[in-house]
């Protein structure tokens, strides 16, 4: 049995131009994705204000419908900001403000909701006695 003493080991690994390479991809997705991450807070002050337009609507809606049924139950709205008080605490979260607009007794209007960084979103308020 003959052993080789002059054993070659050979050493594996990356080359740089390979390490370049993946550095280069790297900066570009993040040249790219983070002006999309930037403009994701915008989006979600909005999509909240929306949220907040949706309940005032239906909370409006829900109001209308007890009331016609019993005139004790539920509250009167005579103007679009009477709509914050029939959501869930009775006020609307901070930050939020209802423009001010009469309602008719049964007539519908779209009111607007504005929100934080000026998002505004319009939600239907129906005027009840």
């Amino acid at each position: 049995m003959k052993h080789s003493a002059s054993r070659k080991t050979s050493i594996r690994g990356f080359t740089l131009i390979e390490l370049v390479i993946v550095i280069a991809i790297l900066g570009i997705l993040a040249a790219v994705a983070v002006p999309k991450l930037i403009n994701i807070s915008g989006d979600a002050q909005a999509a909240a204000t929306n949220g907040v337009a949706g309940a005032l609507g239906a909370a409006s809606s829900e109001n209308y419908a007890v009331r016609v049924e019993k005139s004790t139950n539920g509250s009167a709205v005579a103007n679009c900001t009477d709509a914050a008080a029939l959501l869930q605490g009775g006020a609307l979260p901070t930050g939020y403000t209802i423009t001010s607009a009469a309602i008719a007794v049964g007539a519908s209007v779209t009111c607007t909701l504005n929100g934080p960084s000026s998002t505004t979103a319009t939600f239907s308020a129906t005027g009840i006695a």
